[in-house]
């Protein structure tokens, strides 16, 4: 499955090569790519045949695996073309195909035979049963259905094939519907999630008016913290990554095609550590609190862990918007002498404390001096966005780390 010693693999997403690179390079042993047809993020992020092409190439040098996302639902319009693109994905050397709909799983396998399908989450597998005939329909992997409890995947785990993989969500958005088949986007604006064009409208806020007080809105509320009910909280398995392990997952999927690469440096790099961690033994609650500090510093929904135990475990947070403990600031370019060249993406100022993410350290930081411009002119503040700016840096960075300033919170200094 992966090049390391073990069965286990971290998958996170890559929206685009940058993305790619990024998830490479914090940690993942796959990423997951939607090429020119049938993807379930078609209007935002994506690549042509000649850059997936590249990142084929760019993901096996690294010794990685590259599967591409087919997962749309399919009309007949699309079976015929399916089958000549599942010939392109093999003849480029893709390692898997990710394909919700019976028919372009059989088309697929027709066209393509020595393509390996994994069965997509859209495909609602939640039972022993399904997951048999999948593979019975020759693919080697099932990506579970988000609402599966950890007793109901070991008991699917026990009643199917040794040699079908199992795959589960552990971080990221969780649609509001089941396993994701959703028409609200459609209903309000002509835009439907399950041919790629999903425009989130379930995270609108939504008013209640009574009919004979037209212009009276009343807030449609969760709970005393938020006003969007129809919006589900981020998914963030972290603290029981190993039970998900016992039961018999082997595959970690983090979702995030859209996000930045901030974000996917950021929870890439958070279970990368959590995994190695347990492997290694070296894994206490102290490592979990560390590394949920760092899926803190990127932006997020108010966190539960899904349906693993049945009831939605909810994580404590104080309203139901959008939380981001961190400001990405800037990129490490460059390292000598004691000195950083930092292209800047938000500002910085002399005096900041700057934390570092990196694959190689984890809670390492330096405040932020002797910063020069591109000209070599002493500045208070790298303020550019874009440009590269040089500062002195006593602790351990390496070109290509991500760099971050803690947001105040009210009451701080």
């Amino acid at each position: 499955m992966n090049s390391a010693n073990h069965p286990f693999e971290l998958l996170a997403p890559a929206g685009d090569a940058e993305r790619l690179r990024t998830a490479l390079r914090f940690g993942a042993d796959a990423v997951y790519v939607g090429g020119p047809m049938l993807q379930l993020r078609a209007g935002s992020v994506g690549f042509d045949m000649q850059s997936l092409a590249d990142a084929v190439r760019t993901v096996h040098a690294a010794e990685k695996r590259i599967y591409v996302t087919v997962n749309a639902f399919a009309g007949n319009a699309d079976v015929d073309a399916a089958a000549d693109y599942g010939r392109a994905l093999h003849r480029l050397g893709v390692d898997a195909a990710i394909v919700s709909d019976l028919g372009l799983i059989r088309t697929l396998r027709l066209a393509a035979p020595e393509l390996e399908i994994h069965v997509s989450t859209q495909a609602n597998c939640l039972n022993y049963a399904a997951a048999c005939a999948y593979y019975d329909m020759g693919a080697t992997r099932v990506v579970l259905g988000r609402e599966m409890s950890l007793a109901e995947i070991q008991e699917l785990r026990k009643r199917t094939p040794a040699e079908l993989e199992l795959e589960a969500f552990v971080h990221g958005a969780m649609c509001m519907s089941y396993s994701g088949r959703c028409m609200i986007s459609a209903y309000l604006a002509s835009r439907s999630a399950n041919k790629g064009a999903c425009a989130q409208s379930c995270r609108w806020t939504y008013h209640l008016m009574e009919e004979k007080r037209p212009g009276e809105y009343f807030p449609v509320e969760e709970d005393e913290h938020g006003t969007t009910i129809l919006s589900s909280f981020d998914m963030n398995c972290l603290d029981f990554l190993d039970q998900i392990m016992d039961a018999g997952v082997t595959s970690f999927k983090l979702e995030g095609r859209m996000k930045s690469p901030y974000y996917v440096a950021t929870v890439t790099n958070a279970y990368r550590k959590r995994i190695d961690g347990i492997l290694d033994g070296s894994a206490d609650e102290a490592q979990v609190a560390l590394l949920q500090r760092e899926l803190n510093a990127a932006s997020h929904r108010p966190y539960a862990g899904g349906f693993y135990f049945g009831e939605m475990k909810r994580h404590e947070s104080d309203d139901g918007s959008y939380l981001q403990d961190c400001n990405f600031v800037g990129v490490v370019r460059g390292v000598q002498d004691g000195r950083i060249a930092v292209e800047v993406r938000n500002r910085i100022f002399e005096g900041d404390r700057i934390e570092i993410l990196s694959p190689d350290s984890l809670n390492e930081s330096f405040i932020a001096r002797d910063i020069l411009d591109n000209a070599g002119a002493a500045v208070n503040a790298a303020a550019r966005p874009s440009e590269i700016y040089t500062m002195t840096c006593d602790a351990p960075v390496s070109e290509g780390d991500l760099l971050r300033v803690r947001i105040a919170k009210e009451g701080e200094k």
